[in-house]
C-alpha cells in the first residue's frame, strides 16, 4: 500500500460543534461531507479532509498521497476556520506525518 502524507490541527475552542457546522455547511457548497457521529469527512481529488467535534477542541485532519494535495486540504479547511473563529482569535496549526494506511 502506498504511504500517504497525513496533517492533523487540535484547535481548542470553547464552541467546537458550531465551527464544525458552520465550516461543514459553508464548504458543502462545493464539495460533499459525509457526516458520522462527530465526524464529518470530504474528498477534495485525491485527498481527504475531516472535521471532528471533541470536548473542547476541534480536530482537523488531511491525508493525501502528495504534498501539493495536503496542503491544498489543509489551506482549505485551516484558512475557513480560522476567518470563522476570527473574533475568538482561532488558530490552526497543523502537524504533519507519512502514514502507511489511511486514518480517515
Amino acid at each position: 500500500m502506498a504511504s500517504l502524507l497525513t496533517a492533523r490541527a487540535d484547535v481548542v475552542t470553547d464552541a467546537p460543534a458550531r465551527y464544525a457546522k458552520q465550516l461543514v455547511s459553508h464548504l458543502g457548497r462545493r464539495v460533499e461531507f459525509t457526516t458520522d457521529g462527530d465526524t464529518s469527512t470530504a474528498t477534495f481529488g485525491e485527498a481527504t479532509g475531516a472535521v471532528v467535534v471533541g470536548e473542547g477542541v476541534l480536530v482537523l485532519r488531511a491525508e493525501a498521497p502528495d504534498a501539493e494535495s495536503l496542503a491544498r486540504v489543509q489551506h482549505v479547511l485551516g484558512s475557513h476556520l480560522e476567518r470563522f473563529g476570527q473574533r475568538n482569535e482561532l488558530t490552526v496549526t497543523w502537524t504533519t506525518t507519512q502514514d502507511t494506511a489511511p486514518s480517515l
